[in-house]
């Protein structure tokens, strides 16, 4: 058996953003861009694809594609007016869906396909094909609402992918772990009422969604206290990270005993993404990915999935992924990471730290962890 299955399709970096400046349409005072356009664009994840193929990782991975999610995967979470409105301007040229969802001919098509990579690299895991997979889709999806795009993503495919596996293949209870450097409030809404799904958003406070942190937004009903966010501060590095993890995420894995983990696997909390204020590094991602194979290996005989996200650093993403991948296959490559050294010498201070750390100890408390 495989032990790491890594799901991928070139189809999904031909989606379109248009033309834009990091996240700024051109026009009126803002100029046409001089590289890739907007931050959304095929490069990071291209390039991670690149270096696991160069460094020889690829040879130790199973490679596969799949097929698009099917409209009843899709339906089981988003609105058929609002899957309409999407096909529809997809087929007529692209445009703006809503804010910050810029797509363009064919990108409909594109986001089945992201969607359908991540309910494959699920059901491979649960079906125990292989142990662990990574999903490396485009476009992202952890900000999309039942019936609205937002922050580059256009259908839900995590929540796609869990939902389908409780209708096809009947698993329990699923742990969503987001780190990517903005809040998941996608997942946290759609299953915000839901006890059988717990989801954990690591995010840097008051990032997108604006001005969102979300510590006392625990989940209502039956889903009361299967919601945790951990926001923390501008700025937060290695260490604060890894606290947060030691001090809530593994606890609340432990407490939930999930029969899945599937990681929202963002990048953007390294020191050089151009739209988060975090210092973490790819040594961090391999540190998360290590506790979160722990808690999998403890609570689920390891079943764990990492579905690509965010992450807008052309040059640093590759290595961070590679780190990642790395960790969960087991094969290290002779790749060194060469910002390595130069990050670990940005990180924040004793003092930032122990403020950061009181926080999470108070945010534990009131989580009763």
């Amino acid at each position: 058996m495989n032990n790491t299955s890594f799901f991928f399709d070139e189809r999904c970096f031909w989606h379109s953003t248009g033309l834009h400046v990091v996240t700024l349409p051109v026009g009126g005072w803002v100029q046409p861009p001089s590289g890739a356009a907007h931050a959304e664009n095929p490069e990071t994840k291209r390039r991670l694809k690149n270096l696991l193929d160069v460094s020889g990782l690829s040879a130790h991975l199973r490679h596969a594609s799949a097929a698009p999610a099917s409209e009843a995967d899709l339906l089981r979470v988003h609105d058929q007016r609002y899957l309409a409105r999407f096909k529809d301007l997809s087929d007529n040229g692209g445009g703006m869906l809503g804010d910050e969802a810029p797509l363009g001919p064919g990108s409909y098509e594109i986001a089945c396909l992201s969607a359908g990579l991540a309910c494959a690299a699920v059901e491979s895991v649960l079906t125990g094909d292989c142990v662990n997979a990574y999903s490396l889709g485009r476009p992202p999806g952890h900000h999309c609402l039942p019936d609205t795009p937002m922050g580059f993503c256009f259908l839900a495919n995590i929540a796609i992918a869990i939902e389908r596996a409780k209708a096809i293949m009947n698993v329990g209870k699923i742990a969503v772990v987001d780190w990517d450097v903005h809040h998941g409030n996608g997942t946290q809404h759609i299953f915000y009422q839901r006890g059988d799904v717990l989801t954990i958003s690591l995010h840097q406070d008051g990032c997108f969604p604006a001005g969102y942190g979300g510590e006392t937004d625990t989940g209502v009903g039956e889903g009361d206290g299967a919601n945790i966010n951990i926001p923390l501060m501008a700025g937060a590095g290695h260490d604060a990270w890894l606290y947060a993890f030691d001090r809530i995420v593994m606890p609340a894995l432990t407490r939930f005993k999930p029969d899945l983990i599937i990681v929202a696997c963002g990048y953007d909390a390294s020191a050089m993404d151009p739209l988060g204020r975090m210092l973490l590094h790819s040594e961090s991602y391999r540190s998360m990915t290590s506790k979160i194979q722990l808690a999998a290996r403890e609570l689920c005989a390891g079943r764990l999935v990492m579905v690509h996200e965010g992450g807008y650093s052309e040059a640093y993403v590759p290595f961070c992924g590679l780190a990642v991948m790395e960790q969960l296959c087991g094969f290290k490559t002779e790749v060194t990471d060469p910002l390595l050294s130069f990050i670990e010498q940005q990180q924040p201070r004793d003092t930032f730290n122990r403020v950061q750390c009181a926080l999470i100890d108070e945010l534990a408390h009131a989580l009763k962890l």
